[in-house]
């Protein structure tokens, strides 16, 4: 008889208690190999794969997509060691050939008879992962698919399901699945319009919208209950409902908080940008087999941040209410604000301060990709002391910004655009960039954030005093 593990939700890191499953890697039956990841999960800090420590096959499954667990819970079970496949159903390897009965080692490899093949994931190629119903093993039942419901691993093993495996829904993007069950929809009915009947974004919206068309009948008043049209002092607010788990959970805390407990204030200035984006312009122009990558804009402003902050540390710093001190903190972990499909995330590149523009840029570009593509990790998302926000990129000029708690500063950065500006004592048209800096009142006065926000805008316009600090 095979021995059966269970494979519990493990610490994710950073104080996190608690994950999401967003969607399973693996089906029960799944035969799967040591550290094959078998489970996707969105923590308050990112989106991340968790790999199974044990190879064998999958027997049960603890808990649905959407459903949030503590750190501990079971996540699954996996039978090791060798298996009795049930009826005409073989593994290849070891016994492969031998009729139904033989015993059999769980081969992780995805190569014989009865692999499914799976699509998931955003850009990954499908995945071939070996499906197999050794005998005594069975599919969980829906009491057992929940963490407060889970069965021990030997009932598990010892039940014996009537109903076959359900197969994977057809649907690749994550986006699909969370809209489909922020709307209650069960995938399994839709029918996919698709390459292979898959489900697309626009198949959930569709039943969406058939759902809230349908008429919908009168509720039945019984004695005592308010009339139609009269809700009660408990009644609920109608409209759509959005949980505020994960990142968007964690994001609405944080700024909750900030608001609560930081006395900000902002101060705003416009700048002539013209320079500094010809000097871009110079920068990415230069050829030759020593270029290197291209110089965003945000890298120079990144850049401009942290000789900023070498002449003025106090916005480097944090607040300690307990000890009543002021931390100054000698490293600036630069965090820059990235709008994603999942929400507002805030990466944080390590040690700016050590770092030229074309670094930085190589890394806000790195942070960035992996925002979009959700495989950050939780430390790359933490320890930030100071934030640059674009909201340019969305075309507004102005913005008052919460300060990223527990953070002391934040510099937000316009739209660069054309603007009748007096140059040299005419009118011209210039490249003007409104900046504005959001600062905890508590680590310094207007004095010191004037100061810091005129030199950023000094450096704007006029990129070569940055050669000071060169």
């Amino acid at each position: 008889m095979p021995q059966v593990l269970e494979f519990k939700l493990p610490d994710l890191g950073e104080g996190l208690t608690e994950a999401q499953i967003v969607r399973w890697l693996v089906e029960v039956g799944d035969v799967v190999a040591i550290d094959q990841p078998v489970v996707e999960v969105e923590t308050a800090k990112a989106m991340v794969e968790v790999p199974c420590p044990y190879g064998g096959v999958v027997t049960a499954r603890f808990g649905e997509e959407g459903t949030e667990l503590p750190v501990g819970a079971p996540l699954l079970t996996v039978a090791v060691g060798t298996v009795e496949p049930s009826g005409p159903q073989t593994l290849t390897g070891a016994g492969s050939g031998s009729g139904s009965g033989a015993a059999a080692v769980a081969d992780p490899e995805p190569s014989g008879s009865g692999n499914v093949l799976v699509g998931y994931g955003t850009g990954a190629p499908p995945v071939r992962r070996r499906r197999v119903r050794p005998e005594g093993l069975s599919a969980p039942t829906a009491s057992a698919a929940a963490p407060t419901a889970a069965l021990p691993a030997e009932a598990a093993v010892s039940a014996r399901a009537a109903d076959e495996v359900r197969g994977p829904v057809a649907v690749v993007s994550p986006l699909v699945r969370k809209l489909a069950r922020q709307h209650d929809l069960d995938l399994r009915q839709l029918a996919g319009s698709g390459p292979d009947g898959l489900i697309l974004r626009a198949d959930v919206e569709s039943a969406i919208r058939s759902v809230a068309s349908a008429p919908v009948a009168a509720p039945a008043v019984t004695p005592g209950a308010s009339p139609a049209g009269t809700a009660g002092p408990s009644a609920r607010a109608a409209g759509e409902r959005i949980p505020l788990r994960g990142v968007r959970g964690a994001v609405a805390d944080k700024l909750a908080r900030s608001r609560r407990e930081i006395p900000d204030a902002t101060c705003w200035v416009d700048a002539d940008a013209t320079e500094l984006m010809a000097a871009r312009a110079a920068m990415n122009g230069a050829g030759g087999p020593s270029a290197g990558p291209k110089v965003s804009v945000l890298a120079l402003l990144a850049r401009i941040c942290t000789a900023a902050l070498a002449r003025y540390p106090e916005l480097n710093s944090t607040v300690d209410m307990e000890a009543r001190e002021i931390v100054r903190l000698p490293e600036v972990h630069l965090g820059f604000a990235a709008q994603t499909e999942r929400g507002l995330v805030v990466p944080v590149v390590r040690d700016a301060q050590t770092r030229n523009a074309e670094s930085i840029g190589a890394e806000i570009a790195r942070l960035t990709e992996a925002a979009r593509t959700g495989t950050l990790k939780p430390a790359e998302l933490t320890g930030g002391t100071f934030t640059l926000n674009n909201y340019g990129v969305f075309g507004v000029d102005g913005s008052t910004p919460i300060i990223n708690h527990p953070e002391a500063a934040m510099l937000g950065v316009g739209r660069i655009v054309p603007k009748p500006w007096v140059h040299e004592g005419e009118l011209a048209v210039r490249r003007v960039v409104q900046l504005s800096l959001t600062f905890d009142h508590r680590v310094c006065d207007g004095g010191a954030a004037g100061g810091f926000l005129r030199y950023v805008a000094n450096c704007v316009e006029q990129p070569a005093l940055l050669l000071r600090t060169l």
